[in-house]
C-alpha cells in the first residue's frame, strides 16, 4: 500500500518511471540518427507507431490504468522517429520488409472487425513481431547502426508497465510482454553479431 502522504499511487509511481524511461531512451536514439551513425527502417518505425497507438486504446478500453501510460508515449516516440526516417533512415528496403509492412498495416482493419479486445492484442502482437523484421534484418549484416541502450530501454519500461497494471488481464498485459522479449532478444542478437563480426575482422 502507497503511503497516504503520497499523491501518486504505487502503480502511478511506476508507470511514472516507465514513462521518463520513455523520454530518455529516445534522445540519444534521435541525436544519434542526426549524426548519421544511427539508421532506422522507416517499415518498422511506421508500424510500432500505428500498432502501439493501437495497443494503447485497448488498453485504456480494458482499464489498464496507469499501466497504459508508456504505451502512449511510446506510441508518440515511434511516430517520431518515423518521421525522421523519411531523411535519415535506412534506404535498402527489399520485398520481405514490404510484405512486412503490408502484414502490419492489416491490423488496423483487424481492430476495427474484432471490436474485442483481447483478440486485436493478440493480432497486434503477432503483427508488431512481423514489424520487427526490417529492423532485424538491416541489423544483422549492419549491426553498428542501431543504438542498443534504446531498445535495452524499451524492454526494461515495458516490464515496468506490466507491474504498473491495475487489471491484469491478457489484454493488458500480453503486448508488453511481448515487446520486452523482442526488444531483449535483439539486444542479444545484435551484441553477439558485432562480436563475431569483430572477431572475424581481427
Amino acid at each position: 500500500m502507497t503511503p497516504s502522504f503520497l499523491p501518486l499511487s504505487f502503480t502511478q509511481i511506476l508507470a511514472s518511471i516507465s514513462v521518463a524511461i520513455v523520454l530518455y531512451q529516445y534522445i540519444p536514439y534521435i541525436r544519434s540518427v542526426f549524426v548519421g551513425k544511427t539508421k532506422p527502417h522507416i517499415f518498422s518505425w511506421f508500424i510500432w507507431g500505428v500498432l502501439t497507438a493501437i495497443a494503447f486504446a485497448g488498453q485504456i478500453a480494458d482499464g489498464a490504468g496507469a499501466g497504459a501510460w508508456v504505451t502512449g508515449f511510446t506510441a508518440c516516440g515511434c511516430i517520431l522517429i518515423c518521421l525522421l526516417c523519411w531523411r535519415y533512415g535506412e534506404r535498402s528496403i527489399t520485398r520481405s520488409d514490404w510484405w512486412s509492412f503490408i502484414a502490419g498495416l492489416s491490423a488496423i482493419p483487424a481492430w476495427l472487425i474484432t471490436k474485442e479486445p483481447l483478440t486485436a492484442m493478440l493480432i497486434i502482437t503477432l503483427i508488431d513481431a512481423l514489424a520487427f523484421y526490417p529492423t532485424f534484418r538491416k541489423s544483422w549484416y549492419k549491426p553498428s547502426e542501431e543504438l542498443l541502450q534504446t531498445y535495452m530501454l524499451s524492454g526494461t519500461k515495458f516490464l515496468l508497465a506490466i507491474i504498473a497494471l491495475e487489471n491484469f488481464t491478457p489484454t493488458t498485459w500480453l503486448y508488453p510482454a511481448s515487446l520486452v522479449l523482442m526488444n531483449w532478444g535483439f539486444v542479444a542478437m545484435v551484441f553477439w553479431r558485432r562480436k563475431r563480426l569483430k572477431r572475424k575482422e581481427s
